[in-house]
Formats: C-alpha cells, structure tokens, sequence
C-alpha cells in the first residue's frame, strides 16, 4: 500500500482541507487551520507532498517526523505544523478505515461515552446585556458552560475590554451553576490581567483563557502564582516541547492545543502525553465545527486528560451553516457529542457542494 496523491483544498478563499489518496482505492480526509490558507496549500503542494507521495500511509510517526524535520527551517510555529496537521488527519483517518473502526477506537478506544462542549461565542461586539441574553437561550438548548471573548485581541491594555461588565450580565441571567469561561486572546499585560482575574473570581468564572501575550512565560508564572482562578492557554502553541515549557515554566493549570494546528493526531497525542505527566487537564482550542471538531472528538473519546467540556463554536460558519460541507458530521444534542460510528474519522464529504465552494 501506497500513497498515491495528495490532494489540496481551498474553499471559498478561507478554509483549506487535505485528502490522501492511497493505490488500493483509500481516501483520507484532514482539516488545516485557516490562518492562512494560500501560504498552507503552499507548504502541503511545494514542501510536504514530495516528502509524503509514494510512501506507505501505516508509517505515520516516520512521515510526522520527515515532514517536522526536514523543512524545519521554514517553521515550527504557524503555517508549518498547520499544514502537517492536514496530511496527518488524514492518514489516521486511512489506518482506522483500514481497521475497519472508528478512530477513537484505534487510538486506544473510549475513556467515556459522550463528549459534553461547551458554546464558544466568537463575538466580540456584543453589549453585555445581549450577550448574556444568548448564553441564557443557549443554556435553554441544553449548553451548561459557556465562552466570551469580550476584549480587543493582543490590545496591550489600550482597546476595548467589556469582560467584567459582560460576565456580571451571563451570571445574573443564567445563575451560579452555569459555567463562564473567558478568552481574551492576549489582550493584557501581566498586572492588568491580575487585577481582572480578581474580579472574575469574584463570579465564578471557570477558567481565563490567553490573558497575556503568548511568549510571555515568565508573566503567566506570576499571574497563576497571585490568583486562584485557573488559567489556560496553548492555541498558539504547535509542539510538546512548547507546551513542555507552557507547564513547566508558565505554570499554566489548562493546556489548549488544536489539532489542526499543532500538527495533527499525532502530535496531540504526544502533548496530551506531556500534559498528563504534569497532571495538567486539556481543553482543546477548535473553532473548526465539521472536521476539526470530528478530529478532535475521536481525541476527546479517546484522551483520559480531556476531562471538561471542550470548545465547540456555535457562531454561523460557513462550511457548516452556508454550505454544508458534511454528508456525515458531528451533531450536537443537548450539548453533547456522540461518539461516531463509521470507520475511519467518519466524516462524509459532500462532492456537489465541495465542487462549488472549491478556490483550488
């Protein structure tokens, strides 16, 4: 068995996907974060396919490594393990259709029975009044934690930051027994995030998610030592040796890594590996609602440290809502997932809609 081509996609200018086609008719399907997608179809056309083409799909941790190795110079960080991440979902979807099982299941089968998400609002717009009228309806649907983003991305103290004020609304609206989550996405520095995770103490709220500039180890050291509120971070880190440093010298309680980002199945495994040794919990990144999040439920069901609730974003998405992308996807019942039931990730592409929405 061979791998004969790979194929990559970009739909609607915005979103790239990856499949791996093997000589004995198996197809692979995988997902690349969509930071980038003409720099990532790129690197999965120039750099990694004539180091994947040709080889055997089972040999997954030797073609990881050539494709980490090899063109190390034109990353690790970013587009890098992001394209990676395409190819490697894709192989570990052909090896579970190999096997004749869901990936969970190859990958060491389910720890528990369902995967609860928690509602990640993307919004960073909203009055706080309407925000916390959109975490009451969706708590009504089932959802009983949920995520704001509700500060000016990597503002350095200096844009607009509505989180005290928004958190104060979801609590009074949805009661104490409904989880709050807070992502700032790097939006203080060290001091300034301490003085709000006092507050956000104050109301309960679950975890704080990205409050300072990612490269700033030494500050989440100090801000995880001056509060008691847990803090998490790692959607921008790629490898187990940068969340290695995450844990070990920014002290961080959560660790976040995305598995269209960090290079795929398997490097997340290894991450959670380096997680669980450290007694440190994952709550994934993924704002991807077709294949990534169908990835990363195979690694929920399957990973012990998963322990809470994991993201899944409930904003209109394109290849969700616009054009399903997904004969067979995941499906949300009262906030949870179910495991899947066919082979391989069990993603089923529709072709008429993928030919209408494909840029290349």
């Amino acid at each position: 068995m061979k791998i004969e081509r790979i194929e990559s996609i970009v739909l609607l200018e915005r979103f790239h996907i990856v499949r791996v086609f093997t000589d004995d008719g198996l197809v692979g399907l995988g997902e690349v974060s969509p930071m980038g997608p003409s720099v990532t179809h790129a690197f999965v056309e120039d750099v990694l396919t004539p180091l994947v083409v040709g080889r055997d799909p089972a040999n997954i941790e030797h073609i990881w490594h050539d494709m980490y190795h090899v063109p190390h110079k034109l990353g690790p960080m970013g587009a890098q393990l992001n394209a990676m991440a395409g190819i490697d979902i894709a192989l570990w979807d052909i090896a579970a259709q190999r096997a004749g099982v869901p990936l969970y299941v190859l990958l060491g089968g389910s720890v528990r029975d369902r995967v609860e998400v928690y509602a990640s609002s993307m919004s960073r717009d909203m009055e706080p009044v309407d925000e916390a009228r959109r975490a009451a309806r969706l708590r009504e649907q089932g959802y009983g934690w949920y995520k704001m983003h509700s500060a000016t991305r990597w503002m350095y103290d200096r844009g607009q930051d509505r989180t005290v004020e928004t958190v104060r609304e979801v609590r009074a609206a949805c009661g104490d027994d409904f989880q709050i989550m807070v992502d700032v996405n790097n939006a203080y520095l060290p001091h300034t995030a301490v003085r709000i995770a006092r507050q956000l103490e104050d109301h309960g709220v679950f975890h704080f998610e990205e409050p300072i500039a990612e490269h700033d180890l030494d500050g989440y050291a100090r801000l995880v030592s001056k509060v008691d509120i847990a803090v998490a971070a790692g959607e921008q880190r790629y490898t187990r040796w940068q969340f290695l440093d995450l844990i070990q010298h920014g002290h961080v309680d959560i660790v976040q890594p995305d598995v269209v980002k960090c290079g795929g199945v398997t490097e997340f495994r290894k991450i959670a590996a380096v997680a669980g040794a450290f007694n440190r919990p994952v709550t994934v990144h993924n704002t991807q609602p077709v294949i990534g999040t169908m990835a990363h439920l195979h690694l929920w069901l399957s990973t012990q440290g998963c322990l809470y609730p994991q993201e899944y974003n409930i904003e209109r998405h394109a290849l969700r809502d616009d054009w399903p992308l997904a004969a067979a996807g995941p499906v949300v019942e009262n906030g949870f997932l179910l495991p899947p039931t066919r082979p391989g990730l069990g993603v089923e592409l529709d072709e008429d809609v993928l030919a209408k929405i494909r840029t290349t």
